[in-house]
């Protein structure tokens, strides 16, 4: 069994925390205001159920990527980058409408980060899983607004 480099580890479960962090930049002042605005599918979950799950997706996103250190990550970036692009675009500018065309984007990068990470991938499902829960949301505000 390899031995873990706590340094790497940390580094690698800090760096989507922080891109989530800044996504909740974005995104925290707008729930109580814009998005209560809103009408939302029947299917829509309760806010607080966001936090946690964000939390939990970002800890696995950390490990997946603790477990590629030093091999390609472009995929990884992109995605990454594209996951806090969505919360500017939704909630910063309040574009449901432009956001559902880029979280089709980040959809796609998640799907090829997985494959580009072999059996490291696995990590990631629950991450696609979510965005694509995501993507219906998204789009049933969009339609519904």
């Amino acid at each position: 069994m390899k031995k873990i480099n706590w340094s790497k580890l940390i580094i690698s479960i800090l760096i989507p925390q922080i891109i989530g962090g800044a996504g909740a930049l974005f995104t925290t002042p707008k729930i109580q205001s814009w998005y209560a605005t809103l009408n939302k599918p029947f299917f829509s979950p309760p806010n607080w159920v966001f936090g946690p799950v964000w939390t939990i997706l970002f800890l696995m996103m950390g490990i997946s990527l603790y477990l590629r250190w030093n091999k390609n990550l472009k995929w990884f970036w992109v995605q990454l980058f594209l996951n806090l692009l969505w919360s500017v675009i939704f909630f910063g500018m309040e574009r449901p409408d432009l956001a559902l065309i880029e979280i089709l984007f980040l959809w796609w990068a998640i799907w090829k980060t997985i494959k580009s990470f072999g059996k490291t991938g696995v990590w990631l499902y629950p991450y696609l899983v979510w965005v694509s829960f995501a993507t219906l949301l998204n789009a049933g505000i969009w339609w519904i607004n």
